[in-house]
């Protein structure tokens, strides 16, 4: 008996020594950023900077189109409805319309930061065109009535949008 007392004790001593400890390394924790999304599902991997984006944009001429998804910040909204939004890319604009209409941005969304994806092209806008849009954008009646050439636009037709 006192044998068997003995060996439990040795296998015990044993299997508790042999037991290894487990350090756990501190978590880095990856920086979460929320997003609503808007149209079709996206994701922000691999998007263009705003910048990049105009020097894609400067290769483009009028009529020409690329698939592309970049990253911006609300720089104005449709005041009516959010179907519209001009997004800055370094120290040009383009003008982001969404396909077929299928959704909206929020009317209160200028400032927040956007990842859009879509087809990106150069497009003449004519006079009536860019009156409208400054009438949509709660521009005064001066200001329209300023308008009174086509402009050649950066233009922009997202499928999906990431906002912030």
């Amino acid at each position: 008996m006192k044998r068997i007392l003995f060996l439990s004790l040795v296998l015990i001593g044993l299997l508790t020594a042999c037991k290894t400890e487990k350090k756990e390394e501190p978590k880095q924790e990856k920086a979460i950023v929320e997003y609503t999304s808007f149209g079709d599902k996206i994701s922000a991997d691999e998007a263009l900077t705003a910048k990049q984006m105009q020097e894609k944009f400067k290769t483009l001429s009028i009529g020409d189109s690329v698939n592309v998804k970049f990253a911006s910040s609300i720089g104005e909204v449709c005041s009516k409805k959010g179907c519209w939004m001009v997004l800055p890319i370094g120290d040009e604009k383009t003008m982001v319309r969404f396909k077929d209409y299928g959704f909206f941005m929020p009317l209160d969304s200028q400032g927040k930061e956007v990842v859009v994806e879509g087809k990106a092209f150069v497009k003449e806008t004519s006079v009536d065109e860019l009156r409208h849009y400054a009438e949509d954008a709660g521009k005064s009646k001066e200001e329209i009535a300023k308008i009174t050439e086509p402009k050649k636009e950066f233009s922009f037709l997202a499928h999906g949008v990431l906002m912030k």
